[in-house]
Formats: C-alpha cells, sequence, structure tokens
C-alpha cells in the first residue's frame, strides 16, 4: 500500500453531498459514516444503490457506519421506507421488556443495516447516567455502572452474532458532563469514579469483543488537564494499558467545537494520531489527509506509526467480513 492509501484507511468521513463516489477513489478512504440526510425521503433500492456505488468506488472495501442508537438518536428508522416506527431508546426497550427485548431489538436493528449495505453501527453507548439533568442522559442506559455494564455485555455479543461492528462510546465516559458539540466540558470528578464506575460498561464491552472505542473531546482532568480526551496520549494509554483494548481507537467527530479550540484546523487530525486514534472521525478530511501526509513527511509522524493503525483497521475488516 502506498502512505497515501494508508492514511485514507484511517478516515471515516461525513458521506459529502456532492461527488461522494469519487472522494471515496480520490482519497482512499476507510470509511463513510452517514446521517439523516443520506435516508431522508429514500426508498430502500436508493440507498442500497449510494451504499454500493461507494464500495465499488473503494479499493480497499469500506466501513459504512451509522448512529442508530435507538430514541433520540436514529439515522435510518426514521424513514418510514425503512422501518414503521423508529427504534426505541435503550431506557424504553428496558422498562417494557427488561434484556429480552433489548436482545431483540439489537438483532433486529443490524439485520435491518445489514440488509441495506452498512456494516458498523456507533453503539451501544457506554455512558453511566442517572440523572435525568445529564446532557447524555436520554441516550444512555439509564442506570448503575454494573446494570449499564450488563446492558452493554449483551448488545456488543449480539452484534457480534449478526456481523455487526460495534462501537463503545463516549470514553472514558459522560458522567454528567455538557454537550461537547456546543462547546468544552470539563469533568472533574476523580480517577477512582473512573475505575468504580464509568470504566465498567467499556471493559464489558471490550470483555465482549467489541470492535471500536469512540474516544469523547471532554477534558478529563485526573487524566490529563490540558486536553481533551480525543487528543491526549494518557487517555488512550488508559484504553490501552488498563483496560487492555487492543482494537482500533476511533475521535468523536473533529468538527466538533469544543475539541477545535485546542488545535489548530490543520493540526487537528495530527495531534489525534500522534495521541493513539487509529480512526479519524471528521468532515473536512480533504484537509487532514494532505496534513498527515505532511507530518510524515516531516518526520512529526513515523511510517510505523501509521501502519500501527492500518494494520488494526484491516484485520477489523477482515474479520467483520467487509474485506
Amino acid at each position: 500500500m502506498t502512505l497515501e492509501e494508508k492514511v485514507g484507511q484511517m478516515f471515516i468521513a461525513r458521506c459529502p453531498e456532492i461527488n461522494s463516489v469519487q472522494k471515496v477513489k480520490e482519497y482512499n478512504l476507510g470509511g463513510y459514516i452517514l446521517f439523516s440526510r443520506d435516508f431522508s425521503g429514500k426508498t430502500r433500492d436508493e440507498i442500497i444503490q449510494n451504499i454500493q456505488s461507494y464500495q465499488s468506488a473503494a479499493k480497499i472495501p469500506m466501513f459504512i457506519g451509522v448512529d442508530e442508537e435507538g430514541g433520540t438518536v436514529n439515522r435510518v428508522s426514521t424513514n418510514p421506507n425503512l422501518r414503521a416506527v423508529p427504534f426505541w431508546s435503550p431506557q424504553e426497550l428496558y422498562a417494557e421488556g427488561g434484556f429480552d427485548l433489548i436482545q431483540s431489538d439489537t438483532q433486529e436493528k443490524c439485520e435491518l443495516l445489514n440488509s441495506l449495505g452498512i456494516n458498523l453501527n456507533f453503539a451501544p453507548i457506554c455512558d453511566v447516567s442517572q440523572n435525568p439533568e445529564d446532557f447524555i442522559y436520554d441516550r444512555s442506559f439509564g442506570q448503575n455502572a454494573e446494570q449499564t455494564a450488563a446492558y452493554v455485555h449483551l448488545v456488543v455479543q449480539t452484534m457480534f452474532q449478526e456481523g455487526m461492528g460495534s462501537v463503545l462510546k463516549h470514553f472514558p465516559g459522560y458522567g454528567n458532563n455538557v454537550d461537547t458539540h456546543t462547546g468544552i466540558a470539563y469533568d472533574n470528578r476523580t480517577y477512582e469514579t473512573f475505575l468504580n464506575s464509568d470504566f465498567l460498561p467499556f471493559q464489558a464491552g471490550i470483555d465482549s469483543g467489541a470492535n471500536m472505542v469512540l474516544v469523547s473531546h471532554n477534558v478529563v482532568s485526573c487524566m490529563d488537564s490540558q486536553t481533551p480526551a480525543s487528543l491526549s496520549s494518557q487517555v488512550h494509554k488508559i484504553l490501552r494499558e488498563e483496560l487492555k483494548f487492543t482494537g482500533v481507537i476511533i475521535t468523536d467527530d473533529l468538527a466538533m467545537d469544543g475539541v477545535r479550540n485546542f488545535a489548530e484546523d490543520t493540526k487537528i487530525a495530527v495531534q489525534a494520531v500522534k495521541a493513539g486514534n487509529d480512526m479519524l472521525c471528521c468532515t473536512d478530511f480533504e484537509v487532514q489527509i494532505p496534513a498527515i501526509l505532511e507530518a510524515v513527511k516531516q518526520g512529526e509522524i513515523t511510517e510505523e506509526r501509521i501502519d500501527e493503525s492500518v494494520l488494526r483497521i484491516l484485520e477489523l475488516k477482515i474479520s467483520l467480513g467487509i474485506i
């Protein structure tokens, strides 16, 4: 593989509204993440054809990802051509039918996504939240750490059985933080709190074979008081060494305001790679890919470092049957 091909594999990009097929070829993209606009008003066949056109253009088959969490975050099932009603939230499912309903719902979700050509769901939410005032509460399981861990274990195990890629999010845990889509969140809780609570669902997911872990843009002072988790080598070290995660680490969206305050726009992906991320989730890949290529040429990032991530990415694509 050329350096350009390798660096392209490290990007899962928001699917552009125009020239989306051409961009796959031009930048050797590792994946596309699809949003509501990619499904809204379209028939099942149109969506399948669009996804197939991206895969046909790719030299190496792509991750095609969505956020289909159920509840407040659904991209696919809000289209009545695809499902009569949108998928329920984890809390709604649990209240109605316990873990049995969560399992059958996860199976149905995987079957729908698979049928469209989607191979990666950015789920489950591992954040522990029991306070309805928390930003993340409505998207979370809404129970304590042990119960959330049991939920994550079941969902990851079911997704694995259905051949669907899973993404644990948002490491190291949102807790009672504000929304980083609109500004930076500072988390001043103790490391002991993370060990005894937040890490438990992530560890359950990792032990159940989760494919990816997504790192948030929160500044977690007990781990790194200066840098958002997504750009912090210390946070990534904890994920690798303490939680023993060997899979693909991916950033939360690098276009969010919260993280852009901590890096030059043209340098954010470079910082993310240096911190230890394998894949970068972003909209402006046309700026960020050349920046990483330049950083490698200048010796700021070694090609060996790129190879480490690309190997994890390709191994995951093989294990999910994408390649």
